[in-house]
């Protein structure tokens, strides 16, 4: 029932946020976040890797047609349910410093975003997955489209296309596998895995899940609606669609892809890979020429997770382990610096670095915070954003030595637009843009600790959360090979 309450409890906080008033909006979400959060961590502490999926749940949903209501936490699941329900309240309490409009409506889209993500990452029928993955969309959709920038209409009405477009494909998919299974049919993902296709059917399959999947991330070429969204949008919503959202897609690919279309992989997944190492070298070159920070951050994002998927295509236990493990990485890093960025923009009412400099004159402890997270997201040895780059950069080495050279330009890369970040903004003569920059709020360290200490200790002790997932990962890998 653990697995239940985690998928409720944020829907029925986010009804008590809205119903709470506009006084004790945030304060009701907050600690509702935290509940949610306590929740995950109890389920952690009962959570056996070795045991398989557990605290499943099953209710009849459409009987006559085999659709049930049914979910349960596996390895895989348990680490990004933790991601989710960690970050939550940090992205609530981010706000706090902020006068949101309508806050009772604001931090409940928050919250019912939330659920819909749990439920993404737990849910064991497909169509109960495709529920959820098109419901996630629909509470971002609106905190862009009513709190976002002067374009946000236009950008987001080009989002909400995108992912339509994509989720219908992938429906498509779903039905077709749904009709190939045998006697009474079910939706059960289990089922789907045990589908003996043949390889041209599954090659179209592929490509319904694929399209899906990588706009969701993004991909390249299927990125152009992120930057403009991730700039237009509100920093919460920015967050919630960097940090967590993304990794649907992510996700989605080692759920659904590669163990229900092998032979589609067999025949498309060179491609697929090849698109995935581009996406990292055109992101970091387009990071490296932006003068706003958070379109810098918004492109670095783009690269990092052409990584992820790159990792997913190598079709090994180190791709795969490095995927998660950077996603739970991305997650922290991405987050802290969208944070520390709008932190800047409240300050200066500028985002452009030709016009900052100087900043850390005056603010030790935000250069120190903004710079542990930035060598997270460079992957230093030590942090978070190590292990899973190595791990990643060795599977694909591994699947073929020159796409693996490639890739691991993105060290370089990296470095180059991350540091330029922090050198433009933070070093140099102060600018008048800056004249009287407070150092950080109470509240603003409240966010940002939990950060730090979690980029340490994902750095320093990686089996915490890699242990938790090795089990699933290769029980999965050992299906699809045999």
């Amino acid at each position: 029932m653990l697995t239940l309450l985690l998928i409720l409890l944020p829907i029925a906080a986010g009804v008590l946020t809205l119903l709470s008033g506009e006084r004790l909006a945030k304060q009701v979400a907050l600690v509702s976040g935290l509940a949610v959060l306590g929740v995950a961590v109890a389920t952690w502490l009962q959570f056996d890797p070795a045991a398989g999926t557990q605290f499943s749940f099953k209710y009849a949903w459409l009987a006559s047609g085999g659709i049930s209501f049914a979910a349960g936490i596996d390895g895989i699941s348990l680490v990004l349910v933790l991601l989710t329900t960690f970050l939550t309240p940090l992205i609530i309490l981010s706000a706090f410093n902020h006068d949101y409009r309508k806050p009772a409506s604001f931090y409940s889209l928050i919250l019912f975003m939330e659920a819909a993500l749990i439920g993404v990452f737990t849910a064991t029928d497909a169509f109960l997955f495709y529920l959820f993955f098109e419901a996630a969309l629909i509470p971002v959709y609106f905190l862009a489209a009513i709190w976002g920038g002067e374009n946000r209409l236009k950008v987001t009405f080009k989002f909400f296309i995108y992912t339509i477009f994509g989720s219908l494909l992938m429906l498509v998919g779903l039905v077709y596998l749904y009709y190939q299974t045998p006697g009474t049919h079910t939706s059960e993902i289990t089922a789907f895995y045990q589908l003996q296709l043949p390889q041209q059917t599954q090659g179209f399959i592929f490509w319904a899940f694929f399209i899906a999947f990588a706009i969701k991330m993004p991909l390249f070429p299927f990125h152009t609606w992120q930057p403009d969204t991730y700039t237009e949008s509100p920093t919460p919503a920015t967050m919630l669609l960097s940090g967590i959202m993304l990794k649907m897609g992510v996700y989605g690919l080692i759920r659904f892809l590669l163990p229900i279309v092998p032979g589609g992989m067999e025949i498309w997944g060179t491609m697929a890979m090849v698109l995935s190492v581009i996406g990292i070298i055109y992101g970091s070159i387009i990071a490296i020429q932006q003068s706003d920070m958070k379109r810098l951050i918004a492109y670095s994002s783009f690269a990092h997770v052409g990584l992820m998927a790159a990792g997913v295509f190598s079709y090994s236990i180190n791709g795969l382990q490095g995927a998660l493990i950077q996603m739970l990485a991305h997650g922290i890093n991405v987050i802290g610096l969208f944070f520390i960025i709008d932190i800047i923009y409240a300050r200066t009412k500028t985002r452009y670095l030709d016009q900052l400099g100087g900043i850390t004159q005056s603010t030790p402890h935000l250069s120190v915070y903004f710079m542990i997270l930035l060598l997270g997201s460079v992957a230093l040895p030590l942090t978070n954003g190590f292990v899973g780059e190595f791990l990643l950069l060795s599977s694909v080495f591994q699947y073929d030595g020159w796409l693996g050279a490639i890739a691991g330009l993105t060290i370089i890369l990296g470095s180059v637009y991350m540091l330029r970040l922090f050198q433009k903004s933070m070093f140099g003569p102060r600018s008048k843009w800056v004249e009287g920059f407070q150092d950080l709020t109470m509240s603003e360290r409240a966010v940002l600790l939990p950060l730090v200490i979690m980029v340490f200790w994902i750095g320093i002790y990686p089996n915490t959360f890699l242990k938790l997932t090795e089990p699933a990962v290769s029980q999965l890998l050992q299906m699809v090979n045999n």
